[in-house]
């Protein structure tokens, strides 16, 4: 069993930066990747990012690149994003996951098997 609590999120104006937080408990930290996804209202959740279990690999969307860096410090158990030039459009809420075995990098929700409860970013235009 894996307890993933976000923290971070908050009111910025567009252009402006934040970093996420996710603090894992419950399993070896270096043993899973990790990813973050976000679900606007009224939207699908989608992928943000991922990273490999020793923090070597990392994935992103699109959209994300160039603008958003997931790391991870596996001597604190947690996982970061720090997001930069934001935009309206991100405004969603941010979760973490874990990937389940074999499904680091992935963008389907369906590889991660355990889940934050999110954390709430909202970019003011």
């Amino acid at each position: 069993q894996v307890q993933l609590v976000e923290s971070g999120g908050g009111l910025v104006q567009a252009g402006g930066s934040l970093r996420l937080s996710c603090a894992a408990s419950g399993r070896t930290f270096s043993s899973y990747g990790m990813a973050w996804f976000r679900q606007a209202p009224g939207k699908e959740r989608e992928f943000v990012a991922a990273i490999s279990r020793s923090g070597f690999d990392t994935y992103y969307a699109d959209s994300m690149k160039g603008r958003f860096t997931i790391s991870r410090d596996n001597a604190k158990n947690t996982v970061y994003l720090q997001m930069s030039s934001l935009k309206p459009e991100d405004t969603a809420v941010y979760y973490c996951a874990t990937a389940k075995l074999g499904y680091t990098g992935s963008r389907l929700s369906s590889a991660y098997d355990y889940w934050g409860k999110g954390t709430l970013v909202t970019v003011s235009s």
